[in-house]
């Protein structure tokens, strides 16, 4: 497969030129990205709460505590899992425009829609812990103890199968009106970009060389 299908949940009434359903390029957004946000309905409410997460091919895999909201919606949702809607968004600039209905941003977002499930199978469980870590830093699920039976009971694991889900790309800066060039205002794009600072070890001792390569990496 080298795109997913436009569904009524991914299409938009509005800047369909801005929809990608290219798979790669769905895929590049999700692994830049450190947190995604959830959205879910309970008791005719809605919610939302950011999660670490990590893909493994068309899944997601997220965590969260176990005696949380979402993990208990979730779990009660058995095999059909809970509706939800997931986005991780990266802001790539703020525009200036003359006019202030024009100002904007650049970004890549992915939105995936589907349901949610409960893992409840030990050895799935672990492989997300693995998948989630190595999303966050890669080789770092190699370094670390693994989660103990408390921790385990402490946390739940949820998965959501990349079915229903489309980018949406904003990247062409200024858009202004033709009868507002010649206006005074200052206007521009100015370029956002997130990096790795300076690491702040707990204690004096060798960096490794998969952290070593992460944080030297652009």
């Amino acid at each position: 497969m080298t795109e997913y299908p436009a569904t009524a949940a991914t299409t938009p009434y509005r800047h369909r030129d801005r929809m990608h359903y290219d798979v790669e390029a769905v895929h590049a957004i999700l692994d830049a990205g450190f947190l995604a946000h959830v959205s879910f309905t309970l008791g005719g409410r809605p919610q939302l709460i950011p999660l670490a997460f990590g893909r493994d091919g068309e899944r997601l895999y997220l965590h969260t505590s176990s005696g949380g909201q979402l993990a208990l919606a979730a779990r009660a949702s058995g095999a059909e899992g809970l509706p939800v809607a997931v986005s991780v968004t990266h802001v790539d600039s703020v525009v200036l425009s003359r006019s202030a209905m024009h100002h904007s941003m650049d970004y890549r977002c992915v939105i995936a829609h589907g349901p949610l499930t409960y893992v409840a199978d030990p050895d799935e469980q672990l492989h997300a812990y693995r998948v989630i870590i190595d999303h966050l830093v890669p080789g770092r699920a190699d370094d670390v103890r693994q989660p103990s039976p408390k921790e385990n009971a402490q946390t739940a694991v949820l998965r959501l199968e990349l079915d229903q889900v489309a980018a949406k790309i904003r990247d062409h800066g200024l858009a202004e009106d033709p009868d507002d060039l010649d206006l005074p205002t200052y206007a521009g794009v100015v370029p956002l970009t997130t990096t790795r600072g300076p690491i702040r070890p707990d204690r004096d001792q060798e960096i490794p060389a998969y952290l070593a390569k992460w944080l030297g990496a652009s």
